[in-house]
């Protein structure tokens, strides 16, 4: 017995040490990544990914992804798994091909990020494009396509297929081989090479009863202003396993040109999420007259990686700032909207705030850092999910805090009334903790005192 009561107090002390270092505004506090549940990993569960910091070099792909070869005919693809990160390459020329195993209930994602060498010459029109297409050849939804942009600067391009159920289409509503298809864009002579490839398919199980199946007619699209107040320094991730874990307020980081920062913010159901980015003045303000088209670009991205929204914003030397446009709060309903950026807006989760400053700003106004300043909001009281009858895969990706609410079965399942939102008990304090509700120093004194109280017992015989 007093081997046992060692061992659990030894835990609950490294327990306490990770939530004071990690906790906002503790002393020397630093938001980096962490795991969570939409952290992917190679076994499909939640894991430290990737670096907490960005480089000015590479993506940061998640650690330990196993390696897959996309094929230029489907009867050599390789299998995906959802809930497992992949690693991949991505040809100059030709289709690539991976292959998927799906049941008929189920909707699944995969989101194919690209990536340049970071010397690489790109034109603004050329990107990467992703389908998922049955056995039959036939797109199951209509291709994403993302392109380098105005900015001329390689970065990381991020695009998502979707088998979508219910659908109103007839196509790709059974179970069997489906095929995840990606394949570089106009291409320039001046690119030949491969592109690497992350792949990140994602599996959301049918909700348990059917609900509507048009999206709302009607959200509040005012902006609300930004969030004042002093600025807390942090360190963006490279990639998005790696991204940093922030929350509403106002944060600062240092940028390199050429260098893509990712970010994560917790959006529950029923929550709208804002966000501006500022870029600080160049060493002698732009004095010198250099002008870089969309110098800086700020996306967000959904849970499965889905694109919502994103601005790119022109840089001169002064200051510069810009904003996502509005987007409606959460909800399930939203897949069936027309537009992107409504439809983006579809499940809870991590959602992505991901920054890159083209690398010809280093050209016009020197290697910097750039002094980068993220105003985020995050409005709306959080409501009960949709009620999914089965686990997604990464187990948890459509929840919010450490260990998810709701007192039903694990992951997205949720609690029987509805899931996923407004639980009390042991979920909802870890999503406290896990979002900063409470200060560290509550945390500290209330499990300091449930460790007294256990003490007393036991010596008791109790």
């Amino acid at each position: 017995m007093g081997r046992r009561t060692a061992w659990w107090r030894v835990a609950v002390v490294g327990v306490l040490l990770g939530l004071v270092a990690g906790a906002p505004g503790a002393p020397g506090f630093v938001a980096s990544a962490s795991p969570s549940p939409s952290s992917f990993s190679a076994t499909g569960s939640p894991s430290a990914t990737g670096s907490s910091s960005a480089t000015a070099s590479s993506y940061a792909f998640t650690e330990d992804a196993p390696s897959v070869t996309g094929a230029t005919a489907t009867a050599d693809a390789e299998p995906l798994e959802p809930g497992t990160v992949y690693r991949s390459s991505l040809p100059s020329e030709g289709k690539v091909y991976y292959r998927l195993a799906l049941d008929g209930t189920s909707t699944v994602y995969v989101a194919a990020t690209a990536v340049p060498p970071k010397d690489a010459a790109v034109s603004p029109t050329e990107g990467v494009r992703v389908s998922v297409q049955d056995a039959d050849g036939r797109v199951c939804s209509v291709a994403d396509t993302a392109s380098i942009g105005a900015g001329r600067s390689p970065r990381p391009l991020t695009v998502w297929g979707v088998r979508q159920l219910p659908s109103g289409r007839s196509l790709c509503q059974g179970a069997g081989t489906y095929y995840v298809v990606v394949e570089r864009v106009l291409r320039t002579e001046s690119t030949p090479g491969d592109w690497d490839l992350e792949l990140a398919p994602v599996l959301e199980p049918r909700l348990r009863k059917t609900g509507s199946t048009s999206a709302p007619e009607a959200w509040d699209s005012a902006t609300p202003s930004p969030p004042g107040g002093e600025a807390v320094r942090l360190r963006g991730g490279g990639g998005f396993g790696s991204a940093a874990a922030l929350e509403e307020g106002v944060w600062r980081d240092d940028v390199r040109p050429g260098q893509t920062l990712f970010y994560e913010v917790p959006v529950d159901w029923g929550q709208q999420v804002y966000a501006t980015a500022e870029l600080s003045a160049a060493s002698g303000g732009g004095e010198g007259g250099g002008f870089v088209p969309g110098g800086v670009n700020l996306a967000l991205y959904n849970p499965v990686r889905g694109l919502v929204d994103d601005t790119s914003i022109s840089y001169n030397g002064s200051r510069k700032s810009g904003a996502l446009a509005a987007v409606p709060p959460v909800g399930y309903d939203n897949r069936y909207a027309v537009s992107d950026r409504v439809a983006g807006m579809r499940f809870a989760g991590s959602y992505y705030l991901v920054v890159h400053l083209a690398a010809r700003v280093g050209e016009e106004f020197g290697d910097g850092p750039f002094e980068l300043t993220l105003r985020v909001r995050v409005k709306g009281e959080a409501k009960g999910g949709p009620g999914y009858a089965g686990q997604s895969e990464p187990s948890g990706i459509f929840q919010v805090g450490l260990l998810g609410r709701g007192s039903g079965a694990a992951g997205d399942a949720g609690s029987s009334d509805g899931g996923g939102g407004g639980g009390a008990g042991a979920g909802a304090g870890m999503k406290l903790v896990a979002v900063g509700g409470i200060g560290a120093g509550t945390v500290v004194l209330v499990v300091l005192g449930v460790w007294v109280v256990v003490g007393r017992r036991r010596a008791a015989g109790v």
